[in-house]
């Protein structure tokens, strides 16, 4: 069972002909402080895992994720609206951060947890560039305002060291 809502991590597990179904539960993303960021994604999916294993069965295999971005000491989420949008890219522009996704699959008691990291380097980008995606693709659903498969991934993206898939999703 995919606990996730997500049509990229959707795609993901299409393209490699996994069969799986769909079951998502409501769940807090918030985390302990003191927590490395790897830490931070796998707590948030092993949550999500937890919440959909207790309504699926433990009999049921449940495959979790969650995506984080980080700048510098900042965990970036998913922002709240446009303008924080806007500042999350113009923040972003330039810069080189990191794009964490925690994964835990959990079947009965038995759990495996890792995390995967791909640092990602912007090019400088305009505020009307940044207006113009946020406007266009609206990535209020995305953990640092972008997808790197859309257009800004095309136009924006300096370069990438490590999975792009990570980044996908």
């Amino acid at each position: 069972i995919l606990a996730s809502q997500s049509p990229r991590r959707k795609q993901l597990l299409e393209w490699a002909e996994v069969p799986f179904d769909i079951l998502v539960q409501e769940t807090d993303e918030h985390f302990p402080p003191g927590l490395h960021p790897e830490e931070i994604a796998i707590y948030i999916a092993r949550n999500k895992a937890l919440a959909v294993q207790a309504k699926a069965g433990p009999e049921e295999t449940v495959l979790a994720a969650d995506t984080i971005v980080v700048l510098g000491e900042n965990i970036i989420g998913k922002p709240v609206h446009r303008e924080d949008a806007v500042s999350i890219l113009m923040a972003l522009s330039g810069s080189v951060h990191q794009v964490i996704t925690g994964v835990v699959i959990r079947k009965g008691d038995t759990e495996l947890a890792f995390a995967d990291q791909t640092e990602v380097e912007f090019h400088d980008l305009g505020i009307s560039e940044i207006e113009f995606y946020v406007d266009k693709y609206k990535p209020y659903d995305k953990a640092g305002a972008y997808a790197i498969q859309e257009w800004i991934g095309v136009v924006g993206i300096k370069s990438i060291r490590g999975d792009f898939y990570n980044v996908m999703g």
